[in-house]
């Protein structure tokens, strides 16, 4: 059969291409792209329900005020929120280990060059400090060397990515922020939940980025007429 990289002839007991080293078995790699963009997207909606269920709680603290407000009953009210966001964190743990799944059969059939070792796919997320900017970096370099692109499309590619991972980051320090605000006074419920919805909104555009790169990526490294338009 051709290879979808490089049109070379691939035989049939091998199970990658001997000229550009891309796998043969494309269907199980697409599989895999549609599992992660789904979870992705059931993540998204989540993030976006509890954002917009915050947002409804915000309207009466808005109205409130500093005789009618009760620390004890926001406190109660705000703990399911907080179960939520650690619901969450659960669910994108689940859906992070298929995303490494996709993200290291990703890299193997990227044509390259790449500027780290394959072991960093999986290490970059691991290793402290190093895992504040590789990850981005890795899916970067996946992306662009799935197709050829032009200057200010490897920088469109380069924003999609950077605010994909500025989103990640931010949506897991405020989630963490908000689980552990304080409540006390009017002014620090307004400011917790308002740190609330930030968080979800950040998870929730951070979950729907990476599903445009997961789409993408799949997408040029499965469909050879898709690859070639691609690098033309």
């Amino acid at each position: 059969m051709p290879c979808a990289l490089c049109g070379d002839i691939i035989p049939t007991e091998v199970v990658r291409c001997p000229a550009c080293g891309a796998w043969a078995r494309r269907r199980d790699f697409r599989a895999v792209g549609v599992a992660v963009f789904m979870l992705l997207g059931f993540n998204a909606f989540v993030a976006l329900g509890s954002g917009l269920s915050l947002l409804r709680f915000s309207e009466p603290l808005r109205t409130a005020t500093r005789g009618t407000y009760e620390a004890a009953a926001t406190e109660k009210a705000l703990a399911p929120y907080t179960e939520l966001f650690t619901i969450s964190a659960i669910m994108a743990g689940v859906t992070g280990i298929l995303y490494l799944t996709w993200l290291w059969r990703a890299y193997g059939q990227s044509p390259g060059p790449h500027q780290y070792h394959r072991a960093w796919v999986l290490l970059g997320w691991f290793t402290p400090v190093v895992n504040l900017w590789l990850p981005a970096r890795t899916v970067y370099e996946v992306w662009v060397n799935s197709g050829r692109y032009r200057t200010a499309q490897r920088q469109a590619v380069g924003a999609v990515v950077t605010a994909w991972w500025v989103c990640l980051l931010l949506g897991v320090l405020l989630a963490y922020a908000f689980a552990h605000g304080s409540v006390d006074t009017l002014a620090d419920a307004r400011f917790d939940v308002h740190v609330g919805v930030a968080a979800a909104a950040c998870q929730s555009l951070a979950a729907s980025l990476c599903m445009a790169a997961v789409f993408q990526i799949t997408r040029l490294q499965t469909a050879p007429g898709e690859l070639a338009r691609g690098r033309a």
